[in-house]
């Protein structure tokens, strides 16, 4: 502004600062003709704490918990420039001192908490995260090791588009096989290991996905804003599946600004996937148009949305478009990579590898290929033990299995998907996919029912846009009597998938909601649907076969008795109420009458 005015604006701000400050009973400012400023000892400055902390008295450092007037960014070009060296002055001050308090720890104990102050502090120092995996290596906990090595990527990736230094991937090649790492002096629970001729692989592979900001097709103010935030908030939810690795939205800015040229962004970041589309205003309502393009496939869209929302609420809307977009490309993106695994050739194939080409032979439910299925699972695991992701389907494989009536020893399996759901968790405490199976072992399977909903929750906190937690969750509900409950937890399921790939696995729990109140009708309608989905999948067979039965339409109840039996040639009301996870004996037994009325056979020696 002009001088003139900018003095008095000046002034006008000084008597105000006066005013609101005279409370404080003492003079805070000293104020004269050049200088305006705070008087020493009388008002308490956690940037002077900061820039005083020592390796004696660290405590200042965690004052440091953000950016510096992190909310004054963009006033002023000249104030940006100082802003930016101040911040950088500060943040160089608290380095220097967790570095060097780092170098003085000796003890893993001590080390964990130092070295998680310095990532606070800078994110990526790579020095604070092999510290961190060291410490938990030497305390006997790999799997925690291993994870921090793989936040540590993450986070590289996310910040610089690079990945770890050699001295890094050296730790963790020396992590996972024990070399040089202390063990320690109290037992631990011992790992998994692998074979004696198992050979320690490079890092696991997952889907690297980026979102560009989206175009706008107008020029309103607000729209841009949406544009940009609609992108970062996606790439922060995708982050939440812990299979993919994401490129922030802001390092493909230039593209979006560009040409969007979809073979120069794979060039330049190594992109498997890129979600890109538009923001257009139509009267008071904006359309937002996306589009997954399968980037190592011809540029070939993969998977597209149309989202028509009211332009009142910009924040809402972005939440919630963005929870449902990740929703629906997570298991898009998993389908996909498990089609390529499988033409790839078998040789030479990592533990990710045989993973993939597990999962599509899961969910056919043909038992010679759900068998293959296992067996590809086992030797992920014993690929690499320490591979999270490879306990949590192999967890899951067992449920179907039980579930299927295919196991040979069921109480063997019950143990073997508890301990491989507990290791899971123990390996990724951070994988929400991870606790929503484990909590279904415990519902399904070992009937522990509050604990499942305790797993449950804990999934959906990592990750509430996870459908697969909000479905299993409601039968968890169910199971406990809480219809009402979940019931409100189906329909959010469906709301983030409404077209999910495996919708006949999730959507059988609206089966077994209708018959629990008593509304047979619906139950038919849905069995009758998602039978059609999966003619295989036997557990949608029990509630609509109840169903029928309850109806008395014994000629429908004889043909899906029949399929149900040629999956399940032993099942009975019998074996039905031995394993029935319903906490309440009327919501078992009325399940049970279901089945007899439709001439279910009663125990094993009944025809």
């Amino acid at each position: 502004r002009p001088e003139e005015q900018a003095r008095a604006s000046l002034r006008q701000e000084i008597h105000r600062l006066l005013d609101v400050l005279s409370v404080v009973g003492t003079d805070v400012l000293t104020v004269n003709r050049d200088h305006l400023s705070l008087r020493p000892g009388v008002v308490w400055v956690d940037v002077e704490e900061v820039l005083r902390a020592t390796t004696v008295d660290p405590t200042a450092l965690a004052l440091l918990n953000g950016e510096l007037l992190e909310e004054l960014d963009g006033i002023d070009p000249a104030f940006d420039g100082w802003l930016h060296g101040e911040r950088e002055r500060l943040r160089d001050r608290a380095r220097d001192v967790a570095e060097a308090l780092l170098r003085e720890q000796v003890a893993p104990e001590a080390a964990i908490p130092v070295a998680q102050q310095l990532l606070a502090i800078d994110r990526a120092h790579e020095g604070a995260w092999r510290a961190l995996m060291r410490a938990h290596a030497e305390r006997g906990e790999r799997g925690m090791a291993i994870q921090a090595y793989e936040r540590c990527r993450a986070v590289l990736s996310d910040l610089l588009d690079a990945t770890p230094s050699p001295e890094t991937q050296r730790l963790l090649a020396d992590i996972r096989t024990g070399k040089g790492i202390v063990a320690p002096t109290q037992p631990s629970p011992p790992p998994i290991e692998p074979r004696p001729e198992a050979q320690p692989h490079t890092p696991r592979g997952g889907a690297k996905v980026g979102v560009l900001p989206l175009l706008l097709v107008g020029t309103e103010e607000e729209e841009a804003h949406l544009a940009i935030g609609l992108a970062e908030e996606i790439t922060s939810a995708l982050a939440r599946f812990r299979w993919m690795f994401l490129v922030s939205s802001s390092s493909l800015a230039r593209f979006a600004e560009a040409t969007r040229d979809e073979t120069a962004i794979r060039r330049t970041f190594g992109l498997d996937f890129l979600l890109d589309g538009t923001v257009q205003r139509v009267a008071r309502r904006l359309r937002i148009t996306l589009r997954l393009v399968d980037l190592r496939d011809g540029n070939q869209v993969v998977w597209s949305r149309r989202f028509d929302r009211e332009a009142h609420d910009i924040l809402t809307l972005q939440d919630e478009v963005a929870a449902e977009v990740v929703a629906q490309i997570d298991p898009e993106i998993l389908l996909i990579e498990s089609r390529r695994a499988a033409h790839r050739p078998p040789h030479d194939a990592t533990a990710y590898d045989l993973m993939l080409r597990a999962l599509p032979l899961i969910v056919r439910f043909e038992k010679p290929q759900f068998m293959r299925a296992g067996d590809l699972l086992a030797r992920a695991i014993e690929l690499e033990p320490d591979y999270a992701a490879a306990h949590v389907w192999r967890a899951y494989w067992q449920i179907f299995l039980v579930g299927q009536g295919w196991a040979s020893d069921e109480v063997g399996v019950l143990a073997e998907a508890a301990r491989h759901a507990e290791l899971a968790i123990t390996l990724d405490p951070q994988d929400a996919k991870a606790f929503a199976i484990a909590g279904h072992v415990r519902a399904f399977l070992h009937h522990r029912l509050r604990e499942a909903v305790s797993l449950h929750e804990r999934a959906l906190q990592l990750n509430p846009n996870l459908a697969m937690a909000w479905s299993l969750s409601g039968i968890a509900h169910i199971y406990l009597g809480n219809f009402d409950e979940g019931e409100r937890r189906l329909k959010r399921y469906k709301q983030l998938s409404p077209m999910d790939p495996h919708a006949f696995l999730f959507d059988s729990a609206f089966i077994l909601l209708a018959l629990m109140r008593r509304d047979y009708e619906a139950a038919v309608v849905a069995g009758r649907a998602v039978s059609e989905m999966n003619p295989a999948f036997s557990a949608a067979f029990k509630p609509y076969l109840s169903a029928l039965g309850h109806l008395g339409l014994l000629d429908d109840a004889r043909v899906v008795r029949r399929r149900l039996l040629a999956i399940e040639p032993g099942f009975t009301v019998a074996g039905f109420i031995r394993s029935s996870a319903f906490e309440r004996p009327e919501d078992r037994e009325h399940f049970a009458e279901g089945l007899r009325l439709a001439a279910v056979p009663l125990d094993d020696e009944t025809d």
